[in-house]
């Protein structure tokens, strides 16, 4: 089935749906990874845009189960060279256009994505629209030019989740605050020394091994939708907070901003992208948006207090800017553009990286950030 791909400037590329019939919209960005789709697909932070991914041949491996990092796919739609419809692999249970289409989610293929990476490299990313329906090229190219700017928009709001959760150690399960709304923290994951924290985890866009990864260090996790107050959490008892990821504009989510700034008052915190983001709002600072985001896993990053290098999986549009915080000293860069990538507060329990310690899809380097967080916190409670 015939498919056009119209971005807002004029740039047009005519290629295939291998999902069948459809229309949607987004932000136009480029990840490049080799693997890991299944993970790109199923990242909250991805909502609002539509993927292409650099590599030419994609679904070769197939989609299983394991590798989801939520419970839905969340791209608007999947762009690549070739799709591969026969996979081969042990592990698969079905196919990559089987599982869009189950998904409702539409992809096109048989584009130069060279070209369209190209493209946004130098001109930046770009709203666009994939049709099956509308012929005319023109049209499509005036509609994408009517789409929202990612800039002003709070799509945290529309994936996180809607009530709080908590880990099971493979999915979330449903919890019930008591009348008061404390929480009975279980314990269950409490580490065998004794010395096992609780965690007030909020859901920005999740993904699962960020959970996976907080739950091995032996920490009992409360996860809680992004609509929640820092007096909520005061009384849930808990003894730090965590940020998560999640797509769209940090600084459109002004009332989240103002409960980090009086948690910060009083917890030690963490945070990963657009919790790092967060994070440097309610420190006083601002963001801006990247030209073209950072998307893929194969991303060098300084630890500057280390002096180690490590190859670092990233997925976001929007920078903390380093001249606006004070009190926060720098602690990792992106060694392509010299981005802020990590950064510590010099007075207070507060740590932030940009990019994705838990991977998936992604390298291991930097893993050690969960027991960075661990030591921090037990380090500010005297244990």
């Amino acid at each position: 089935m015939r498919a056009i791909l119209a971005l807002e400037d004029g740039l047009v590329f005519h290629g295939t749906s291998f999902t069948g019939d459809g229309e949607t919209s987004g932000e136009v960005i480029f990840n490049t990874g080799m693997t890991g789709y299944q993970e790109v697909l199923t990242d909250p932070s991805y909502a609002g845009q539509m993927v292409c991914m650099t590599y030419p041949l994609i679904g070769n491996y197939g989609v299983n189960p394991e590798d989801v990092e939520s419970d839905r796919v969340y791209v608007e739609a999947f762009i690549v060279k070739e799709c591969c419809k026969v996979p081969s692999n042990w592990r698969a249970k079905e196919s990559l256009p089987d599982y869009l289409r189950r998904h409702n989610i539409l992809g096109i293929e048989g584009i130069d994505t060279r070209q369209l990476t190209r493209h946004l490299r130098l001109h930046g990313a770009k709203r666009g629209i994939i049709s099956t329906r509308e012929a005319d090229p023109a049209v499509l190219v005036e509609r994408a030019k009517a789409i929202p700017v990612m800039e002003g928009q709070n799509l945290a709001a529309e994936v996180s989740a809607s009530s709080a959760y908590r880990w099971d150690g493979a999915a979330p399960r449903a919890i019930s605050l008591n009348k008061d709304g404390s929480y009975d923290w279980p314990g269950v994951h409490t580490a065998a020394d004794g010395r096992g924290v609780r965690v007030v985890v909020y859901d920005f866009g999740i993904k699962w091994n960020i959970l996976r990864l907080l739950e091995e260090q032996g920490m009992d996790l409360l996860v809680v939708p992004a609509s929640f107050t820092a007096e909520q959490v005061r009384k849930t008892g808990a003894e730090a907070v965590f940020l998560s990821n999640g797509p769209g504009d940090p600084a459109a989510l002004g009332p989240v901003i103002d409960e980090l700034a009086s948690l910060c008052q009083s917890y030690p915190v963490a945070g990963i992208c657009l919790g790092h983001q967060l994070l440097g709002h309610a420190l006083g600072g601002t963001t801006f948006k990247l030209k073209f985001g950072h998307h893929g896993c194969n991303h060098p990053v300084k630890d500057l207090l280390s002096g180690h290098i490590e190859i670092s999986s990233q997925n976001h549009g929007f920078c903390v800017d380093v001249a606006s915080l004070t009190d926060v000293e720098i602690t990792h860069v992106n060694l392509n553009d010299n981005t802020l990538e990590g950064f510590r507060h010099t007075k207070k329990p507060i740590i932030a990286i940009q990019f994705h310690p838990e991977a998936s899809p992604g390298p291991h380097d930097s893993r050690n950030f969960f027991h960075r967080f661990r030591s921090m916190v037990r380090e500010a409670l005297g244990r």
